[in-house]
């Protein structure tokens, strides 16, 4: 199958940009349909890449180049180097962090598909039609990838795919039935549920910044916002925080909560955990913290939602600024991917100057390199976050 690109248009490909968008196409197979791996040609016939075709904005999705003409070739050859490199980073037999993400996209060239693995279960996320029509070989290369490391493989795409294809698919188990289990992050355990949970199951990618709460939480009086399972919560803790107040909408969040810390500290007494809007409480709650931790989903997921995701971001931080004694530490973060690392440090800017404080930037923070971005897609750079200190 193949797609033809405008004449001019040619040098996204140049720049190793994994997107072809639908204003560059010029000539489309009418045979084509979503999900079809396509071979991209310049308006002289010359062969530029392949990859995945969708209606959409996005029309092509790249996954190799010129010579790279094989789908099976191309997941076997990246899966390969994915476990390479997470080998480097240690996150292969870790006895102390046996969870990491896999795939990541972009970031391992494989756009469209996210693979977690928690202890010795796989967790596939597809996020477009391509990668799930091939969801049998990327099921035997995981296999061939991790040999007998695996013992539960559970596709959970049918949230991340388009909707008319969603419906046409289950989310299913394609080796063992484990729904949860416990896992270690950097020694503390956390109960993961990937058939019930958020996302995966769990929120991988804030590991590099729970462990840094562990310098500063220490003898405070911490709140830990948008709370889900409670993972800054346990290592403000494990940081003998004098009290943890954790707060999430979610009654089952909560509950996920409640038990992770029983099962780390089973004795604790300054920990409490409450079901009430994050915006609601900061508003109507009288208590004063040492530190906040404000990690709010996504405001936006596209553009034009942009202007209310930032204003919110700003209302937000400014709560919890409010809320802040003298000498506290606020960990606040964005996921949006539309709200980029400059917009977003200019909204706490906004924040801070309208709650008249005075405020130093401790760390700036980002997602953990599980999570790689390719530097030829700055789009995969999702994760920002600000630690800041407030007199």
């Amino acid at each position: 199958m193949e797609i033809v690109i405008k004449k001019g248009r040619e040098s996204v490909l140049d720049r190793n940009h994994q997107w072809v968008f639908s204003g560059a196409v010029a000539k489309i197979n009418s045979k084509i349909i979503d999900g079809d791996f396509v071979q991209l040609h310049d308006y002289k016939g010359n062969v530029l890449a392949h990859g995945h075709f969708h209606h959409g904005s996005i029309a092509v999705r790249i996954l190799g180049n010129s010579d790279q003409n094989n789908f099976e070739q191309i997941i076997k050859q990246k899966f390969q180097k994915a476990f390479d490199y997470r080998k480097l980073l240690n996150f292969i037999n870790n006895k102390s962090t046996n969870c990491f993400r896999f795939i990541h996209g972009e970031g391992d060239g494989l756009s469209g598909l996210i693979i977690d693995i928690y202890d010795s279960v796989a967790v596939i996320q597809c996020h477009t039609v391509g990668m799930h029509r091939s969801i049998q070989l990327i099921v035997n290369q995981l296999e061939l990838v991790f040999g007998n490391l695996l013992t539960t493989i559970y596709d959970k795409s049918k949230e991340a795919l388009p909707e008319q294809y969603a419906q046409k698919i289950e989310n299913t188990f394609y080796k063992g039935n484990e729904t949860q289990k416990w896992v270690l992050e950097n020694d503390l355990k956390l109960e993961v549920n990937w058939v019930t949970g958020q996302k995966t199951g769990f929120f991988i990618d804030q590991r590099d910044n729970r462990k840094l709460i562990i310098q500063y939480a220490k003898d405070r009086n911490v709140l830990n916002t948008f709370c889900y399972s409670g993972g800054f919560s346990l290592f403000a803790l494990e940081a003998g925080a004098n009290r943890v107040d954790s707060v999430d909408v979610s009654a089952k969040a909560i509950e996920l909560c409640k038990n992770n810390i029983y099962e780390n500290f089973p004795n604790s007494v300054n920990h409490a955990e409450y079901v009430a809007d994050v915006m609601v409480w900061l508003k109507e709650n009288k208590q004063i913290y040492d530190l906040i931790v404000v990690d709010p989903p996504a405001f936006a997921k596209s553009i034009d939602k942009r202007h209310n995701a930032v204003q919110a971001y700003k209302r937000l931080n400014l709560l919890a600024l409010q809320s802040l004694a003298p000498k506290g530490i606020i960990f606040t973060f964005s996921c949006s991917q539309v709200v980029d690392k400059q917009l977003f440090y200019d909204t706490i800017v906004a924040a801070a100057i309208e709650s008249k404080r005075n405020i130093r930037v401790l760390h700036f923070l980002n997602q953990p390199p599980d999570h790689p971005i390719n530097i030829f897609h700055p789009e995969g750079s999702y994760l920002k976050g600000l630690v800041i200190y407030v007199e």
